[in-house]
């Protein structure tokens, strides 16, 4: 099924919906639209970190520590959120917080990025349960690990992911 996504005004951070188009449309034309990052964190602090199938429409085969996808049409970013946290990871019920958002394009996605935090309880969220289509395989890192891993130019990561991983460590306490 082609999904129906939102498009939002190119560069704008407040996040203006200027209509809709299938999520083909929106792929094959580049098109502005909103998509929302995940980042789950335990309660040891570390990072939940995926490889991303060979099959996914956009950086397949690449790592990933975001769960997260297009913002649909009509849907809220924070809802969004948690519908990508539980297609992709399968956990629910999980704490999600709101940290930052900033506009991302290259020469295959073009978006709005909104980027939160999920604080992961295994006893309160369930098991983290791989989306077959989505998630090869997956596990925990310390965030220093994933950091030195991402000096790493040999190691596939998402291109968005690792600027939104700037973005987000830049943005923490220190």
């Amino acid at each position: 099924m082609d999904e129906l996504v939102a498009l939002y005004l190119e560069g704008d951070i407040s996040g203006t919906v200027t209509g809709t188009a299938p999520r083909s449309t929106v792929r094959a034309g580049n098109l502005p639209h909103a998509a929302t990052a995940v980042l789950l964190r335990d309660e040891q602090d570390r990072v939940y970190v995926h490889r991303r199938t060979d099959t996914k429409d956009v950086y397949p085969g690449m790592h990933d520590a975001f769960a997260g996808g297009v913002v649909l049409a009509g849907e809220d970013p924070s809802e969004a959120a948690a519908r990508e946290l539980t297609e992709e990871l399968g956990v629910t019920n999980c704490e999600i917080r709101p940290c930052l958002r900033y506009w991302y394009a290259d020469t295959r996605t073009n978006y709005l990025a909104y980027v939160f935090e999920a604080r992961y309880r295994r006893h309160h969220c369930g098991p983290v349960v791989h989306q077959p289509s989505e998630v090869a395989e997956g596990w925990w890192l310390d965030l220093a690990e994933l950091v030195a891993r991402l000096a790493d130019p040999s190691w596939p990561f998402v291109p968005d992911g690792r600027v939104t991983l700037d973005h987000y460590l830049r943005q923490m306490p220190a």
